[in-house]
């Protein structure tokens, strides 16, 4: 079977595939519509978000067997139609479920303890400690939108904080000893700090605003590590500054690329929105690097190398 490879990713997916007895040829710059006119050569693609797998390059490519994605989401590939096809389709969110998990709760701590600014107050000279006193994660609820591999790992780190964990997911009865599932009503009602983890779908995208966050009976604080667009970013500022929201701790944004690489689809002026989310103290952002890690790069790899040669040897 002949692979192409899309995107770079660590060496250990190449160099186990060709042990494996699979052909891997690599192409990480050619245009989308260069690949589309080879494509039908190759029995499987591994991608990571370069460009959209849509239905054009699909009926590009008529002996497609498998598409790898060596990341956690799969919202780059036109699923539906993929599985039509019986075209296979394989993530890797137990690659970087950890890493995610350890940057959320990094988040969450740094916002409550107001680390940022005091780093940069001292660095500006100041020694301002009544200005910079924190809060304790102790004793809070956890709210967790999303009870997937990224939600779980996420609860499992909460263990020794002494908190309620509570998560809330379209599917029923998937609570384990880390968190308990709860209607959406009593996710409103109890809710100190609020992390989303799901993917991007027709159902989350704008999910979080004015009138989801309304619903939340106390002040909460706003965790987002899965996908940009779920957060309406203009209403995010509205809550913030009214004090609905406390704080945010955001690895995605709303502007992102679709390929996750860079802030903007075009070169037009920045929004008005993302200007005060920057200007905002108590606000953290990074850049989408929740899941990106030394480890997860190789877990992940590792992960779609272990799902193909168990499809497919």
């Amino acid at each position: 079977m002949k692979i192409l490879h899309l995107d770079t990713n660590h060496p250990l997916l190449l160099n186990q595939l060709t042990a494996a007895g699979f052909k891997n040829d690599e192409d990480y710059t050619s245009s989308k519509i260069e690949i589309e006119a080879k494509i039908a050569q190759y029995d499987g693609i591994i991608v990571r978000s370069r460009f959209p797998i849509d239905k054009k390059f699909l009926d590009e490519a008529i002996n497609l067997k498998f598409i790898g994605r060596v990341g956690a989401g799969l919202e780059n590939i036109d699923i539906a139609y993929a599985q039509t096809l019986k075209i296979k389709l394989f993530n890797a969110p137990e690659g970087n479920r950890n890493a995610v998990g350890e940057h959320a709760l990094g988040m969450i701590l740094s916002l409550f303890n107001k680390l940022n600014q005091a780093d940069q107050s001292i660095r500006e000279g100041k020694w301002l400690r009544e200005e910079h006193r924190g809060i304790e994660l102790d004793g809070k609820t956890v709210g967790i939108i999303g009870y997937g591999n990224m939600g779980r790992a996420f609860a499992r780190k909460l263990r020794g904080f002494n908190v309620e964990v509570i998560c809330y997911d379209i599917l029923e009865d998937v609570e384990n000893s880390d968190a308990t599932q709860v209607a959406i009503d009593e996710l409103f009602e109890k809710t100190d700090v609020l992390s989303i983890h799901t993917p991007e779908t027709s159902k989350t995208i704008g999910m979080i605003d004015t009138n989801f966050i309304n619903k939340f009976e106390k002040p909460f604080w706003l965790i987002n590590t899965a996908r940009g667009k779920s957060v309406v970013t203009a209403d995010l500022v509205k809550a913030l500054k009214k004090g609905k929201i406390l704080g945010a701790g955001l690895d995605v944004l709303e502007y992102e690329k679709s390929s996750f690489e860079n802030l903007f689809t075009s070169k037009k002026e920045m929004p008005k929105a993302l200007k005060e989310l920057l200007d905002s103290d108590n606000v953290i952002l990074s850049p989408h690097v929740a899941g990106w890690t030394i480890e997860s790069k190789e877990k992940l790899a590792q992960t779609i190398v272990d799902k193909i040669k168990a499809a497919f040897c």
